[in-house]
């Protein structure tokens, strides 16, 4: 049984380490679609990941259009939360590599899930509440979902002007993240 204290730790832990990996995952996607990195989105992103960015960048290499380092970097925060997850929520299950490596992996790819979910859920609720309104949020929330949007539009027909895009992918990003075998403990 995981004491009260041990809960709020880790409660605390993963919230801002998972915090920390969705703006290093963040600068990832916002490269991957050509974002404008002129907009405060998109330089606050910069800012907070760059020094441990720019020190992967001097050992790994960026490929194309993938910022590799950023990658390595999300991925060694994934580990390290899984590591922390185990010690602080299921003391005796001693930290083993291979197991660790693979649910960090897992535990990325649930983050961009839930990523994807929550921009497009932002997405949804500022055209609602102010349609064809220009922020730099709207604009990045733009940039970041439309490739993911765009195919399904093609799929699914708007009905009385009402584009469905959106909940379909919400729906196909949760059915995703729970098809991944993530233990209870690191979701």
């Amino acid at each position: 049984m995981i004491s009260n204290t041990n809960q709020a730790l880790l409660f605390l832990v993963d919230t801002v380490l998972s915090l920390y990996i969705l703006v290093v995952l963040l600068r990832v996607v916002l490269q991957l679609v050509h974002a404008d990195f002129r907009n405060p989105v998109s330089q606050f992103v910069w800012q907070t990941t760059r020094t441990p960015v720019n020190l992967l960048r001097n050992v790994v290499p960026r490929w194309r259009n993938l910022d590799v380092p950023a990658l390595l970097f999300a991925f060694i925060l994934c580990y390290l939360l899984i590591q922390i997850d185990l010690a602080l929520g299921a003391p005796g299950f001693g930290p083993q590599f291979i197991p660790a490596v693979a649910w960090a992996i897992l535990k990325g790819a649930t983050l961009v899930c839930n990523l994807y979910f929550f921009t497009i859920i932002v997405q949804a609720v500022m055209s609602w509440i102010s349609p064809n309104q220009y922020t730099p949020a709207t604009a990045i929330l733009f940039t970041i979902n439309e490739p993911l949007l765009r195919p399904i539009r093609r799929i699914v027909p708007t009905i009385s002007g009402i584009d469905l895009s959106p909940l379909v992918a919400i729906i196909g990003l949760q059915l995703i993240s729970r098809l991944l075998p993530l233990p209870g403990l690191f979701r």
